[in-house]
């Protein structure tokens, strides 16, 4: 393959570098196309055929269904790591020793106090505010109670911001969902890991102790790992957006919760969970709704089967489907939400439609499963999504920024009316 593409616009040729990346990915380099062709620019709406930005963190063929954390396959990561590992990872770039582990742990262990202040915040949330405007507006306030900027050339500054934004954001996951269910806010306990002190803040009643279930707590940490990061998506891509400008830390990722909490983003999952209540609704037929989904004229739409970036089949689906059917079997839920759950993947596993077209159970689906088996309100999905996805964040971010990329500002096509002269009020 040439190293160079060539563009004819009119008479003219132009031409550009090919960039290639380490998985053979090719892209074409059109910054100077703007200059050298005395202003045509690329339009593609929704940037589905745009990079914008070269990246050594995670790698995503939707064609083969394959997901790679700087290098390591997503399936030996949900087996054999946990997510704070994970999280190293993807941050600083390599699997941590036992020291760094236990350094960084610690590390968070110090910075998971937040501010007094926050829950005057908290309290002025109505209990029917959604949690996702809520987790926005706290980790947004955060930069209030930590106003200095981040010397991005420092890297104690850098590492510094990063273990404070991991050990307070567990706090205000598990905050936004006690505020939503009238419980005493809690603050885990430095004996317990990241992710059982996460189910410890959620879960714990001020008259009881809270038994840590093995099996539930292995479920969130894989979930937790398989939503760490999935490369340049809409959320990613406003973190490092709005990081461009040179916003801090804290107000890059609170845009990036406001953009993850749209239901064709992380709101998915909780998508899926009103349409298994709305079939509930309806008398629980999971054949004539997935006869409706195959009719073109129905309106309804099949939450949580299928991706817009897997072609093939979502490799997080697989590893996650195997907790879910754990965390069943372990809890015995008696759920008639849950039952049809199950029935519409026993459908769409054997049905020949969906087989034909690869649609199948995708991470969404299964996540709302064991959410809503573990007790997490629908509403707290995709907030448990964001504390998943955390890490990745940071470290888009955190590359972003150590790059020195430009600050994004798009190109558009204007397509409104040419001048036109102002009239005066009395004359129009």
């Amino acid at each position: 393959m040439s190293d160079i593409a060539k563009l004819q616009i009119g008479e003219n040729s132009y031409e550009f570098p090919l960039i290639k990346g380490t998985e053979n990915e090719v892209a074409i380099d059109i910054k100077t196309l703007r200059g050298a062709t005395g202003g045509v620019v690329t339009i593609d709406p929704g940037y589905k055929n745009t990079g914008s930005c070269q990246s050594a963190i995670t790698f995503l063929n939707g064609e083969e269904g394959v997901l790679r954390y700087r290098g390591y396959s997503i399936e030996e990561l949900a087996e054999k790591a946990d997510f704070l590992e994970v999280a190293y990872l993807l941050i600083f770039g390599e699997l941590p020793t036992k020291v760094q582990l236990d350094k960084f742990y610690n590390d968070i262990l110090d910075e998971a106090i937040v501010d007094d202040d926050i829950k005057k915040i908290i309290d002025a949330f109505p209990k029917n505010a959604h949690p996702m405007g809520v987790l926005s507006s706290l980790t947004s306030a955060l930069t209030a109670f930590n106003p200095s900027s981040v010397n991005v050339d420092s890297e104690e500054e850098m590492y510094n911001a990063i273990v404070k934004i991991m050990g307070k954001f567990p706090v205000l996951v598990a905050w936004t969902m006690r505020k939503k269910q009238g419980m005493p806010l809690h603050y885990g306990s430095r004996k317990l890991g990241y992710v059982e002190n996460v189910l410890t803040m959620m879960f714990q009643k001020p008259n009881d102790e809270y038994e840590i279930n093995p099996i539930v707590k292995d479920a969130l940490d894989k979930l937790l790992i398989l939503h760490a990061d999935h490369e340049q998506n809409c959320s990613t891509s406003t973190v490092r957006i709005v990081g461009s400008s040179h916003a801090g830390l804290f107000a890059s990722l609170s845009a990036g919760i406001s953009a993850l909490w749209g239901p064709l983003h992380g709101g998915a999952n909780q998508a899926v969970l009103e349409m298994l209540e709305g079939i509930k609704a309806d008398g629980g037929d999971t054949k004539k709704y997935m006869a409706k989904a195959k009719d073109k004229s129905d309106p309804f739409r099949l939450m949580g089967f299928g991706h817009r970036v897997y072609k093939n089949f979502d490799p997080r689906a697989k590893i996650i489907k195997v907790a879910a059917d754990e965390v069943l079997a372990d809890l015995g839920v008696n759920d008639p939400v849950l039952d049809i759950a199950k029935g519409l993947e026993q459908e769409a596993l054997s049905d020949q439609y969906f087989v034909d077209r690869k649609l199948y159970p995708n991470v969404d689906f299964y996540s709302g499963i064991i959410y809503r088996a573990m007790g997490i309100p629908v509403e707290m999905f995709t907030v448990m999504f964001a504390l998943g996805r955390l890490p990745g964040w940071i470290a888009q971010w955190r590359e972003m920024r150590l790059r020195k990329e430009p600050i994004g500002r798009p190109r558009q096509i204007y397509t409104g009316e040419n001048y036109r002269p102002f009239v005066k009020l009395e004359d129009r």
